[in-house]
């Protein structure tokens, strides 16, 4: 476990890209993806990486294959959120952002303990130490209560490489306050990291989040979030993923989630 003060980046990365199968090919095909949240809780699980850090690789790799893991019964959206305190430890993370630090500290902001450090995870906007054992059963805990809001996504491919995406949230309860997130991760990226504590190690990255949008608040229990996004051509669209979720308005616990991984199984 590594503690980092937040340090500004100065070092330029090499990244590469992984030859992988594709998980999204509707996206990169121009179809249009529609999903819909069911009754019960999706875990939404953040883990909070650096390439600069040593411990991170093995938890990256948990997050790789946490669907496979928990089971085909299981609802779990993975994302990697990379924070940039480590980047001049030697190594300047490619994937990094600074609002991905704030995204942490506003976490902890609701948790016992207000310490960030890398790797971070947190399931269902709860932070969990014991992740090496513990994930699974956070996650069935999570599947086996009943979402209090429901939530409708789609992501539609437009001219001139753009992707166009639509979340709606909405709450039986009017009453119901809560805040609205869309992301787009990308899975199958391969760096190869040159400096740092994780010198000459080529490290394989899923669900790295690319673009964060919002907070949109419910408002009489609904909200909704369109934008049309301008892929940059280094995003490889087949491997491409959108996720929504809604975080209650008063703390850090996620109401609802969902992703569009299930029109990579054709589930539309």
């Amino acid at each position: 476990m590594h503690i980092k003060h937040r340090l500004a980046a100065s070092l330029v990365p090499l990244c590469l890209w992984a030859a992988t199968a594709p998980a999204y090919a509707q996206l990169a095909a121009g179809q249009r993806c529609a999903v819909q949240s069911g009754p019960r809780t999706a875990a939404l699980v953040e883990l909070y990486s650096s390439e600069g850090c040593s411990s991170c690789p093995p938890a990256d790799r948990r997050l790789n294959a946490l669907r496979k893991e928990a089971g085909a019964a299981s609802l779990v959206v993975p994302l990697a959120l990379h924070v940039t305190y480590w980047d001049q430890i030697g190594w300047t993370d490619p994937l990094a952002q600074a609002q991905f630090d704030s995204r942490q500290a506003e976490l902890l902001r609701h948790q016992p303990r207000h310490v960030a450090y890398t790797p971070q995870f947190f399931v269902g906007g709860t932070e969990l130490r014991g992740w090496d054992t513990q994930l699974p059963a956070a996650i069935r805990r999570i599947n086996a209560t009943a979402a209090p809001v429901n939530i409708g996504l789609s992501a539609t491919p437009a001219p001139g490489g753009k992707l166009v995406l639509e979340a709606d949230a909405s709450a039986p309860d009017g009453q119901t306050g809560g805040q609205l997130y869309v992301a787009i991760s990308e899975s199958g990226i391969v760096s190869t990291v040159l400096r740092g504590e994780n010198r000459g190690a080529t490290l394989r990255h899923d669900a790295a989040v690319r673009l964060w949008l919002g907070p949109v608040a419910l408002a009489q229990g609904r909200a909704r979030l369109r934008r049309e996004v301008q892929l940059p051509a280094s995003w490889r669209p087949e491997q491409l993923q959108v996720v929504a979720f809604v975080q209650r308005a008063d703390s850090s616990a996620i109401l609802q989630a969902v992703s569009t991984a299930s029109c990579a199984k054709g589930a539309m």
